[in-house]
């Protein structure tokens, strides 16, 4: 299958500032939030894009988009339902065809020249299915990420067929259902912020939003956890970091992220380390005992 569409979730109340954002990447300029993660999704093949929003952002958004606008399509959320809800809104942008999804709130950063949606879609088109993609994560974090569990694919130490899917559980749900062998204690496979969804996946969204009670509580995971039973989900484990730029310091962690990846890393480099011994100089200057 070939993957040309991408869909960016940033409807929450929330979320819906953060990729308006300014940050400078890795090739030293300037650009919001959604530029960045928009030229992810480029890198990855991705023809059209579309962003999920409420109704009054969408003028800002086009604003920050720059030279990326006209390849944007918006869809509204017109009532804050929930991440799952927010998905399922783009349902006739996405079609019959699989899509890349990528969240609002949320940056990348690849450790190797091929980044991680461009990863995910490679596996995706290859095996012609679902595709998430995961890192594992300490049990402290638990409480932010979807986690799954699943067997090795033989010969690839970093693909997984995947069997189970949990929303945000608990230390001890984990322990009982989501046990990842290979992985050290305490450690589980939780979601990157990146997957490649197939049409089956917007099937189940739809289903379980009309069967809810409240659609708020509808999530990407619960979908997930059904298809895993339906038919083949892999998950790709990426050697890259995830920065929650909504988190506290979450810009400022991503910031750094990005430049010490990039071009000016000895510069920046410099910098910290200038701040470290002023820092050291002040702490001494305060206490001259020590």
């Amino acid at each position: 299958m070939k993957i040309t569409k991408a869909v960016i979730t940033a409807a929450s109340k929330e979320q819906s500032t953060l990729p308006l954002q300014k940050l400078v990447d890795r090739d030293g300029s300037e650009k919001s939030v959604l530029s960045i993660i928009i030229e992810e999704t480029l890198r990855a093949g991705i023809e059209e894009i579309c962003v999920i929003v409420r109704p009054e952002d969408e003028k800002s958004y086009l604003q920050v988009a720059g030279d990326h606008a006209g390849r944007l399509h918006f869809v509204h959320q017109r009532e804050p339902l929930g991440y799952g809800h927010a998905l399922h809104c783009a349902r006739e942008f996405v079609g019959d065809t699989p899509v890349l999804h990528l969240v609002g709130d949320h940056l990348n950063v690849s450790r190797s020249k091929k980044g991680c949606a461009e990863k995910v879609v490679e596996i995706a088109q290859i095996e012609n299915c679902t595709v998430s993609a995961v890192q594992p994560t300490h049990e402290i974090y638990l409480p932010y990420f979807g986690t799954v569990s699943g067997r090795h694919i033989q010969g690839r130490k970093d693909l997984y067929k995947i069997d189970t899917v949990i929303e945000k559980p608990t230390p001890t749900e984990a322990e009982q259902k989501l046990i990842v062998p290979g992985l050290r204690s305490s450690y589980y496979l939780c979601f990157f912020g990146i997957h490649v969804l197939t049409p089956s996946v917007f099937k189940i969204l739809e289903d379980k939003i009309n069967q809810a009670d409240n659609p708020k509580k509808i999530t990407l995971s619960d979908a997930l956890a059904i298809l895993a039973q339906k038919e083949q989900y892999l998950a790709i484990e990426h050697p890259g970091w995830r920065y929650n730029i909504g988190s506290k310091y979450g810009l400022l962690t991503a910031q750094i992220a990005l430049a010490l990846s990039g071009k000016d890393r000895d510069e920046v480099l410099s910098i910290l380390l200038e701040l470290l011994a002023l820092r050291e100089l002040g702490s001494h200057e305060n206490n001259p005992n020590d």
